[in-house]
């Protein structure tokens, strides 16, 4: 999605809803794959006849069925919540969402944070304190207002023993289940379909994408990626603000 189907200001190009009628209609499984939440990608593509990929992997709904979940420790996502506590009481910029399967929930409440955080969450809980959520847990997704790469990545890495700990956007860190991935979903929704490697196109541009590009073998880096994805992509496709997918897609399929 970010980076990839949505150009810079965050809008789906009005090509694709077209092309989307074509693919499904052609007998294509379409697959939207994000870091974001379900009820998110549910409401930008308004259809149950979609597999969705939602929260990097961590959930995967397919026809509008009951979903596939494979959630984070809560114990471990309670240490991680407490770790970013810890941060921020040390001056660190961050603000954290606990990605459950009803909702995702916040405990710091200012304008600045919410602002990053409504555009991924469609549900979205404020609460007092995240230690009482009740709910299966997805994800923990950590906001930096600094680079990620350089600030809640590494500052997270000790968890990498009990999660996988990823940075999945310029400012985001989600830390998930060890097992969680989009490739790894990606995978399981090819043999549910028996789609093969060799029938699957996926595009990406960033590194929450790498093991998605490595389950396809029409596997496109957006011109706009970031280096370690063009060099895990066996091809490029133009960038997002180039419409690169609805091209690329049309190039692939034929179509005029």
């Amino acid at each position: 999605m970010d980076g990839s189907l949505l150009d810079d200001a965050k809008r789906v190009d009005p090509s694709f809803w077209p092309l989307l009628d074509t693919l499904v209609a052609r007998g294509i499984a379409v697959c939207p794959a994000s870091g974001r939440q379900y009820a998110t990608l549910r409401r930008e593509f308004g259809r149950d006849d979609l597999v969705y990929i939602a929260e990097n992997g961590a959930l995967v709904v397919r026809g509008g069925g009951a979903p596939t979940v494979d959630g984070l420790d809560a114990d471990v996502a309670r240490d991680v919540v407490r770790e970013v506590r810890r941060l921020a009481a040390g001056g660190a910029d961050l603000g954290v969402v606990l990605c459950g399967l009803r909702s995702a929930y916040v405990e710091r409440t200012d304008a600045a944070f919410l602002a990053q955080c409504e555009p991924y969450y469609a549900l979205l809980e404020r609460v007092p304190d995240l230690d009482v959520v009740d709910d299966v847990v997805l994800k923990v997704a950590v906001y930096d207002f600094g680079p990620a790469a350089t600030g809640a990545g590494p500052a997270l890495a000790g968890f990498g023993d009990v999660a996988s700990v990823l940075v999945s956007g310029a400012h985001w860190v989600d830390v998930m289940s060890p097992t969680a991935d989009k490739g790894h979903a990606l995978r399981e929704v090819q043999r549910a379909l028996g789609v093969t490697p060799e029938q699957t196109v996926a595009f990406g541009d960033y590194l929450n994408d790498v093991g998605m590009l490595a389950a396809a073998h029409w596997s496109f880096a957006m011109d706009n990626a970031h280096p370690d994805v063009r060099a895990g992509a066996r091809f490029v496709a133009p960038s997002n603000a180039e419409n690169g997918v609805v091209r690329t897609l049309r190039a692939l399929l034929h179509l005029s």
